[in-house]
């Protein structure tokens, strides 16, 4: 398809620095199957939701991903910035890298400061190869539990370019970007659709009969890109890990066959979900990397709602929700929630959509 049929004016004023306060006050637009639109809470998601349905959150921890240095080793030492998009192994990461131009393979970047945390207070990486569009794969110096220790001492949130393109991150970030489910480290960027969620709200879910379970999906820098290429045909996406457990999948398939729905908290827990989904909907447990890109057209296996928050143009993203609900619908829905000021993006409000017929 088209890309251009994916894109859509977003005034800077409905793009969210900070989260709602308490975060289930968010607003929430609810899409229904038959296009209908509701103004309504995060807060009343029980009302929408009936016994015997299942929620599905991503339990990933996002890691200070986002390092600063310099490379060293040669006559100049040019300030290089990298954020950490995918674990290899041990002590190798791919990482997306700006100026890339600055950097060829065999250069070392030493980050952090002299005299700080993780012994000599630096960590240092060589650059073992470069790929496309700033991609490296950087070498550290350290290894396993000492590495992840020296990221943590020297890294910072990564926040997605067009909040840190308008604010410093500060310490409020820390907490802001994470999900109470966060346990498992490896994200790079949010589950964003998590980060509705309160004990509150959780309580209030159990007491009306819907169950909650977790999986992981530890979301990559990809998330926070535009499609560049003319036709989605065109455009390749970046592997992402994932996991659900045998007792989450029996559960879960034992719930569908009672006639309950799945409720995919996030487009995250949506493609995990879709990954491991058998033709007849039956979801296998899964232990490895995903590459899904879902675009209009796409049958829908596993999930029939999803909560999410409202995506960039262009993105992989609205292309999922495009696909979920129907193009038309999802165009009519944003240009309602542009309208009437919901707030966009990772911080920002978020959209329940009941499956359409696209």
């Amino acid at each position: 398809m088209r890309t251009d049929l994916f894109d859509f004016e977003l005034p800077a004023a409905n793009i969210a620095l900070r989260p709602a306060s308490p975060r289930d006050s968010a607003r929430m637009l609810v899409v229904r199957s038959d296009g209908g639109l509701l103004d309504r809470v995060v807060g009343e998601l029980p009302q929408w939701l009936e016994p015997g349905d299942q929620l599905v959150v991503n339990d990933t921890k996002v890691i200070p991903a986002q390092l600063k240095g310099r490379r060293i080793g040669r006559d100049t030492e040019p300030k290089i910035d990298a954020t950490l998009i995918k674990r290899l192994d041990g002590s190798r990461w791919q990482a997306l890298v700006k100026p890339a131009k600055k950097l060829a393979s065999g250069d070392v970047i030493r980050f952090g400061h002299e005299g700080r945390v993780c012994l000599l207070g630096h960590l240092d990486a060589q650059v073992e190869a470069k790929g496309d569009d700033g991609e490296v794969t950087l070498s550290f110096s350290f290894h396993g539990p000492a590495l992840d220790q020296a990221i943590s001492d020297l890294g910072s949130p990564p926040l997605p370019p067009y909040i840190a393109s308008r604010r410093a991150p500060d310490e409020h970030d820390a907490a802001d970007y994470q999900t109470m489910f966060a346990a498992n480290e490896g994200a790079v960027a949010a589950p964003t659709a998590g980060l509705h969620f309160t004990p509150a709200l959780e309580a209030a879910l159990r007491e009306r009969g819907v169950g909650i379970h977790r999986v992981t999906l530890h979301v990559g820098a990809g998330t926070f890109l535009p499609v560049k290429v003319d036709d989605t045909s065109g455009h390749k996406m970046h592997a992402e890990w994932g996991t659900i457990s045998p007792a989450t999948a029996a559960a879960l398939n034992a719930a569908r066959i009672k006639g309950g729905r799945i409720v995919a908290v996030g487009t995250t827990s949506l493609r995990l979900l879709e990954s491991a989904a058998a033709e007849d909907g039956t979801i296998q447990p899964f232990s490895a990397d995903t590459a899904i890109f879902i675009t209009p057209g796409y049958r829908f296996r596993a999930v029939d709602v999803l909560l999410t928050n409202f995506h960039l143009p262009r993105s992989t993203l609205f292309m999922l929700v495009s696909a979920f609900s129907g193009l038309e619908t999802m165009q009519r829905a944003y240009a309602h929630a542009i309208k009437n000021g919901y707030r966009f993006y990772s911080y920002g409000d978020a959209c329940l959509l009941f499956r359409g017929n696209a």
